[in-house]
């Protein structure tokens, strides 16, 4: 049965040549939406081998049909660049590595890069890398903020959020945290509103839900402590854009780190937070979606997705 594989490979140690153990299969790494249909069609491909960060677009009803694929392979936890009520009502099986505890518990990567935003921002890296681009060295504008006596404020205590928590030991930092469905451990519980009012850093690690979407808005923003800072690794989709540039522009919100914005599969030339970012003041620091784009963890994930090719009998 043919596979394609439209996601990079050849950088992870021995997972090209794992797969090719397994089964015969086509490399387009850098095929675009356009084409795929057609190379599906033209390879009866049965399965379909992909990740979320590098191909900008959905596997729709443009990409599947009149193909005879069967199986979606995603070396990932989230699915929003699959459409899944297409797969379902097509027949279409979907694996992700949102299940496989046993491996994403061990992924520490995503919660490790929302450290790294929050230091950006703290200690004001971004800015003053600018002006040493620029020909200047001075450090007085770029006077920072150490982390050791903060207040850190994790929303959501599921794998990413306890790991959270995890990190910030030895820190010398009070930790709180939130989740009305889990049982905190490692941090102080409290209700939502109490954690906004004392963080002087908030990370998100929350699922997008019904009863996220859109959760950080004006409303929530002026609950948070005046001169704080908001760190985003989860979903871009929690968060209103134009309230968070608004805060930051007025000076409640002192900064925002962010590795997703709200339409990642639209034109970034489009994005209002992305063009406010792009003046160094204004302190907003973006990445493209790398939380889980380390060779330590996509190595481990990807030999966990090649392996599910060998068991032919879950199809």
């Amino acid at each position: 049965m043919k596979l394609v594989c439209i996601t990079p490979i050849k950088h992870l140690g021995g997972v090209y040549e794992s797969l090719q153990d397994i089964m015969e299969f086509d490399y387009q790494p850098n095929i675009e939406k356009h084409e795929l249909n057609k190379l599906l069609i033209d390879t009866a491909a049965y399965y379909l081998f992909t990740n979320p960060n590098k191909q900008n677009f959905i596997l729709d009803d443009e990409v599947l049909k009149y193909t005879n694929v069967k199986v979606i392979n995603t070396c990932s936890t989230g699915l929003n660049h699959i459409d899944l009520d297409y797969c379902d009502s097509n027949n279409i099986k979907v694996w992700s590595l949102k299940k496989d505890y046993e491996l994403i518990n061990d992924l520490p990567s995503t919660s490790e890069l929302a450290f790294g935003l929050m230091m950006s921002l703290l200690r004001n890296i971004p800015k003053s890398f600018h002006s040493v681009r620029d020909g200047n060295w001075d450090y007085e504008p770029y006077v920072g903020h150490q982390i050791k006596g903060k207040t850190i404020g994790v929303i959501g205590y599921g794998r990413l959020g306890k790991i959270m928590c995890d990190l910030f030991y030895g820190w010398g930092v009070k930790l709180l945290a939130t989740d009305p469905y889990e049982r905190i451990t490692t941090a102080r519980g409290v209700p939502l509103d109490e954690l906004l009012e004392k963080s002087d850093v908030v990370f998100l690690h929350t699922h997008v839900t019904n009863e996220t979407r859109g959760m950080v808005d004006e409303e929530f923003l002026s609950y948070m402590k005046e001169g704080s800072y908001l760190i985003n690794t989860a979903r871009g989709e929690l968060v209103d854009e134009e309230a968070i540039i608004e805060s930051i522009e007025s000076g409640h919100l002192k900064g925002y780190g962010t590795d997703v914005i709200k339409d990642e599969f639209g034109d970034i030339q489009n994005s209002k937070l992305v063009e406010f970012s792009m003046n160094p003041n204004n302190n907003v620091v973006i990445t493209p979606h790398i939380g889980g784009m380390t060779i330590e963890g996509q190595t481990k994930a990807y030999h966990w997705a090649v392996n599910k090719f060998k068991d032919v009998k879950c199809i």
